[in-house]
């Protein structure tokens, strides 16, 4: 015989006791749960002209947004977004990192910020905060406490070829003064 390696439970089988034991401490719990109600809810109709808070407006969605950057017969695609407060308007932009839908090679990427006013009908582009022009490839990109921060991987110069940078930056846009205004994360450390 083959000793078994679960040791033998003594409270396999339930028994009638055990079964109206638990049916009381349940019915016990219900009839306790009718006595403790919370208060009562008053809730009222706002009067004549007062006003309700608005609903928080939607991130603008960069889906269809025609971005400024130059592709030729292959298309703009968005490969990264993100959105937050980034003026303190109340109203949330979207940052998207957008490059083109090219077939091999690793084509530079466009920073764009979008906004969308309560009236538009699509959003529209209010910045640039990296233009694909720079030839630099976007990173670790994150939008928080207002900021919009990046690692940018780039070249040190046009000899060095497109699928290997060698060049690598930290990057942090702030609204300042009517502007993105760009500096290196505090905890940016030298590669």
């Amino acid at each position: 015989m083959q000793q078994s390696a679960v040791p033998e439970l003594a409270h396999t089988h339930t028994s009638p006791i055990q079964w109206v034991a638990t049916a009381t401490a349940i019915a016990g719990v219900v009839a306790l749960s009718s006595v403790l109600q919370p208060d009562s809810a008053t809730a009222a109709q706002p009067g004549p002209g007062a006003r309700t808070a608005a609903a928080p407006a939607a991130a603008p969605d960069p889906t269809g947004v025609a971005f400024p950057i130059e592709c030729g017969p292959a298309k703009a695609i968005v490969q990264k977004k993100a959105s937050g407060d980034l003026d303190g308007d109340g109203r949330p932009e979207t940052v998207a990192v957008v490059r083109c839908d090219a077939g091999s090679g690793t084509p530079p990427n466009g920073v764009y910020v979008l906004t969308q006013g309560t009236g538009d009908k699509k959003p529209r582009v209010v910045a640039t905060l990296v233009d694909p022009k720079d030839r630099l490839s976007v990173t670790d990109f994150a939008v928080r406490d207002r900021a919009v921060t990046a690692t940018l991987l780039g070249y040190s110069s046009a000899e060095v070829p497109s699928c290997c940078p060698d060049v690598k930056d930290l990057a942090k846009w702030q609204w300042k003064g009517g502007a993105f205004v760009r500096s290196t994360p505090s905890e940016a450390r030298s590669v």
